[in-house]
């Protein structure tokens, strides 16, 4: 991808989320988001390597749309300020786990995981965490991973150069499930994705898709895990 234009036409919208500049500028957008789209599709293949059931999914099925839905938000710009590509076996707005790509200018990110999971479901993953823990701690408690993503709920999502493991967390332990469990912090967790944040410059050249792949790797055993309870809803 050529990240330098991409982030440099992002940088550009920021500073005129407006539909007049928008549409001046109208075939930027389109080169810009046609590179995005295939850096999508070099993705999907890589990841399809060790991830076989996101092998049919294409750049259409990943890509999340560049308007913004304002009806219920203070901020009333029209356009989003970055690309952004849920690669997934069931698709961008499926429940399950997947890989997540974010390009922005200064906060570049790889992610993984699900998140916004309906109270039945969160309830089942979390039953199904504590009937499992120590499978569950092999997949988030070794070196790489921690590495990557850190542990529950450290890490701030806009914070630069930054990583994290859970977006939002309960102060407590959740209904019907002890405060007094050992390893309660991964139950009051309100969904179960991590963020590693990269530099504007990495996904320069080709290099950037087995570096991705790798990070996505060491996440796979998490979302197996996880999918392995939601697939049972979806």
């Amino acid at each position: 991808m050529n990240t330098k234009r991409i982030l440099g036409y992002l940088h550009e919208l920021a500073a005129n989320n407006n539909r007049d500049w928008f549409h001046e500028h109208k075939k930027e957008y389109d080169v810009c988001r046609k590179d995005f789209e295939e850096g999508v599709a070099q993705a999907v293949a890589t990841i399809a390597r060790f991830d076989a059931s996101v092998a049919h999914i294409t750049p259409k099925d990943a890509c999340y749309r560049f308007n913004r839905d304002t009806r219920f938000s203070e901020d009333k710009s029209p356009y989003k300020n970055h690309f952004g590509a849920y690669i997934c076996a069931h698709g961008k707005n499926s429940l399950r786990g997947g890989y997540y790509l974010h390009l922005q200018p200064g906060q570049c990110i790889l992610g993984i995981g699900c998140y916004w999971l309906p109270t039945n479901i969160l309830t089942a993953c979390r039953n199904e965490l504590m009937g499992n823990i120590e499978a569950w701690r092999a997949c988030v408690e070794n070196q790489k991973f921690v590495e990557l993503f850190g542990r529950p709920n450290e890490g701030k999502w806009d914070e630069p150069g930054g990583k994290g493991f859970g977006l939002a967390c309960l102060k407590t332990a959740p209904k019907g499930f002890p405060r007094d469990y050992e390893f309660v912090e991964y139950l009051r967790m309100k969904d179960y994705c991590g963020w590693h944040a990269v530099p504007d410059d990495f996904f320069e050249g080709t290099t950037w898709l087995e570096k991705a792949a790798d990070i996505f790797k060491t996440a796979k055993p998490m979302m197996d895990f996880m999918n392995s309870v939601i697939d049972d809803y979806e």
